[in-house]
This record gives C-alpha cells, structure tokens and sequence, in this order.
C-alpha cells in the first residue's frame, strides 16, 4: 500500500512540475515576443477624447514620440502632466499620446486641467478595450514608452520621471 501511496505522490508531483515548468516557459516566451513587438511603435487603434480614431498613421513622422500610460486619479500621472506642461517648450521634437483606459469626458477633464489640449503635439486617447497595456507591456501607472524619431523604442520608464531625464533620454538618438 505504501508502494502505490509513493508511486501516485511521485507521478502528481512530477506532473504538477511539469505543468509549472511549460507555464514558465510560456510566460518567457510570450514575454520575448512582446518585447520584439515594441522594439518600434507597433500598430495600435484608439479613440481621442472627441471620439475620432487615432492610430499610427496619425503620429507626426520624424519626430520622437512618449507614450504615457495615466490615471486621472493617480497623483504621480498629474505631477507627471504639469511637469510636462511647465516644460512644453523643451519638447519642440516631441509628440506625447497620453492614454487612459478611462471614459473620454474623464480624461478630457484632466487635459483641460493641465493645459495641454492648445499643443498640436500632444494627444488624448482612451483606451477602451484595455488593449494598451498588453501592446506595450506596461504596468504601472505612469508608464512612459520613449520612441525616438525612426519611431525605435529608446526605453520604457515606470513612474513618474523628471523632465531632465526625459529630454536627455530623447536627444540622446
């Protein structure tokens, strides 16, 4: 009896290895596919505020882009937004798309708060499908994804980060 009671306990414990080691190693190889994918700006599809699509095709070419992935609610999003305001003029070669998962009268509130809706540079996009933070692995709230010019991933930033950091991570190209 003790025989069959340690054969079964091997047989589960083998499997149960098993199995954690293919999840393992799909989680890794789905992680180095995301990896690949963001190495340019891949495709992606949102609404603005006003309910009008924006996807890659209306980024400006030739000009570095950051990806902001924000909460309105988030206290280090907002300081990131009124740094950001406060040092527009830095940013002449920069296009900021800031996207949250929130409804479009929210976040259109928090750019009108920040100022940021006059910069032809600067969009708002809602993410309504929750789609973006699996497109450019993210996950934490800001994520700032820094493309240069060539629209090539320079890096991507958790958390709120100072604006000199930011323009010396852009020019560095």
């Amino acid at each position: 009896m003790k025989k069959i009671i340690k054969t079964v306990f091997l047989i589960t414990f083998s499997g149960i290895l098993l199995f954690l080691g293919s999840q393992i190693v799909s989680k890794i190889k789905h992680k180095n596919e995301i990896t690949q994918n963001i190495k340019s700006i891949p495709k992606f599809s949102y609404h603005d505020i006003n309910g009008v699509v924006f996807n890659n095709k209306n980024l400006k070419e030739t000009t570095s882009t950051i990806f902001i992935y924000f909460n309105t609610e988030c206290n280090f999003c907002d300081e990131e937004a009124k740094m950001i305001k406060e040092n527009i003029n830095q940013f002449k070669n920069v296009q900021f798309v800031f996207v949250s998962s929130e409804k479009p009268e929210v976040i259109k509130k928090f750019a009108q708060q920040h100022q940021l809706l006059a910069y032809d540079t600067v969009y708002f996009l809602c993410d309504s499908n929750n789609t973006f933070a699996a497109t450019f692995d993210v996950n934490a709230l800001p994520c700032l994804v820094l493309y240069d010019k060539n629209n090539t991933l320079i890096e991507k930033i958790k958390g709120q980060t100072k604006v000199e950091t930011l323009i010396k991570k852009i020019n560095k190209e």
